[in-house]
């Protein structure tokens, strides 16, 4: 078996392990309480934004549904936007430790490579693909499908209200 000639930052265990042990990549795997709490700050942040706005496009005393709905519709940007961010990055880990071939660089960008996994290393990958990083992306594809049904049922209060 010929050693691995992927660099070691490039390569798809230690990508793992590096959105793993990130302060931001990390969140998926926290408890919901944590999880739900740091989401909860960053829909506040975006409540500073959007608050203003909505008040600025509907006066809170005359439009108090217009004010409402545009309200909830502009909190939910940031975290659709950072759940966005997360779910990608971990999709992206999950194919590298999954595929059977690895496209890597060796020295930038004009020099790309392949190179195909020995079945015990595909075998290993694939395991920390399904084991470890799929129920992140599951728990991201949750709070996405939460988050549009909170769309949804402001879009719906939106018609019905306007």
């Amino acid at each position: 078996m010929s050693p691995c000639p992927v660099p070691t930052e490039q390569q798809p265990l230690n990508e793992y392990e590096a959105l793993r042990d990130s302060w931001f990549y990390r969140w998926p795997s926290l408890g919901w309480g944590e999880y739900g709490q740091r989401l909860g700050w960053v829909a506040g942040v975006g409540a500073v934004v959007a608050l203003p706005v909505a008040a600025a496009s509907f006066d809170p005393h005359t439009h108090f549904w217009g004010f409402t709905l545009a309200a909830v519709a502009g909190v939910g940007v940031l975290p659709g936007l950072l759940l966005l961010q997360l779910y990608l990055g971990w999709r992206y880990v999950r194919q590298r430790l999954a595929s059977r071939v690895i496209v890597y660089e060796e020295s930038g960008w004009y020099d790309g490579q392949t190179w195909e996994k020995p079945p015990t290393v595909l075998l290993q990958e694939q395991l920390v693909s399904a084991y470890q990083v799929e129920p992140l992306l599951r728990r991201l594809r949750r709070s996405l499908a939460g988050l549009a049904i909170l769309y949804g049922a402001v879009a719906l209060l939106g018609w019905l209200c306007l």
